[in-house]
């Protein structure tokens, strides 16, 4: 809730249109940097298979290839965009809108720095889990609106899989939130800034190391990223949910899954890595500076961290085969599921004679 100071009634209108188009301005500096981000983690990708892959990548658009991304766009905006006569027209519009919307909404309550956040409220965590089981109704849309078997397929695998996987992720952020309230015992532990402060001690991917294993899992999968790719698998189902689309509708599926593997990649950032913290912040006082520095500072530490795990994200695509779809079930019912209970039981015991 923004509280204001008592001002002059006449003053009172121009200092709220200041609020309100410093945010605005804010939110959509964010946006464009988040969807310039997501453009050039395609471009990211190609040149990371190449090099795996020991070939030489894009490199013809622009120099080094770094105009790519805008050739993709510009090629994505001129194609046909091709509806059959038998789909839900209206749903298959929404599925992509929905999914590019919901990729950006979970990034509202990250922390960017000590003193710049979109989201201020008292259910960040709540609200990130809200926001991530909708995520399914966009591929379950995609794939039964389309009118096609192969589409249809990839949807119900995209139920089942998201479904199990966010259990154990349910479960890995329950761990993080006990670490916070432990540390934090007067701080709200469902904000992720009361996480992230309760890192300056140690980041809990060292005292929570089973957490972070399974929350990085799970957000493989949740992002449908290979090995969990089984909602695309193009050599069983074409393309899955997203077969029937074509030109900027495709565009936006694929925009939105790089948006999730951008999205997760800060999450990790936040829960475990200290998010805006960095290992060098008590011996350079990083406390006592000014805001405006801080705010540099700390957003500069939460996008290297995210950077590198998208190229972690990357990594493991092109190393990775796919699992199979009774394998995939089977970690995520009798293999994450357990662990994370085990996991958290452990560590509130170990917390409670601590």
């Amino acid at each position: 809730m923004l509280c204001l100071p008592p001002l002059p009634g006449r003053h009172l209108l121009f200092y709220l249109c200041g609020v309100s188009l410093a945010f605005w301005l804010t939110l959509g500096g964010l946006l464009i940097v988040f969807f310039t981000l997501a453009a050039y983690a395609t471009l990211v990708e190609r040149k990371v298979s190449a090099w795996i892959q020991d070939r030489v990548g894009p490199n013809r658009v622009g120099p080094w290839g770094l105009l790519q991304p805008l050739a993709d766009v510009l090629k994505l905006i001129f194609k046909e965009s091709f509806q059959p006569a038998s789909t839900y027209r209206f749903l298959q519009i929404l599925a992509p809108v929905l999914m590019v919307t919901l990729a950006v909404g979970a990034l509202a309550i990250l922390p960017l720095s000590p003193h710049l956040q979109i989201f201020k409220g008292s259910i960040g965590i709540l609200y990130l889990l809200g926001v991530l089981s909708l995520g399914v109704y966009g591929l379950s849309l995609a794939g039964w609106a389309t009118a096609s078997k192969y589409s249809l397929l990839g949807g119900l695998r995209s139920g089942a899989q998201v479904v199990s996987y966010e259990l154990s992720l349910g479960l890995a952020l329950l761990s993080v939130l006990l670490l916070t309230a432990v540390r934090l015992p007067n701080a709200n532990p469902l904000l992720p800034h009361s996480i992230v402060e309760a890192q300056r001690g140690g980041w809990f991917f060292l005292l929570n190391p089973i957490g972070f294993v399974i929350y990085v899992i799970a957000a493989f999968a949740e992002a449908n990223r290979a090995p969990f790719d089984l909602v695309e698998a193009e050599q069983e189902l074409v393309g899955g949910y997203h077969t029937e689309y074509s030109a900027i509708r495709f565009g936006a599926f694929f925009v939105a899954e790089y948006m999730n593997v951008i999205t997760s990649s800060a999450l990790i950032s936040t829960f475990f890595f200290g998010g805006y913290l960095s290992p060098v912040d008590g011996l350079l006082g990083v406390q006592s500076w000014q805001p405006v520095w801080q705010n540099v500072w700390g957003i500069s530490w939460l996008l290297l961290k995210t950077l590198f795990w998208v190229f972690v994200f990357i990594w493991v695509r092109w190393t990775l085969p796919r699992f199979r779809y009774d394998h995939l079930m089977r970690i995520g019912w009798k293999v994450l599921l357990p662990l994370g209970v085990l996991n958290l039981v452990v560590l509130a015991g170990l917390l409670l004679l601590i």
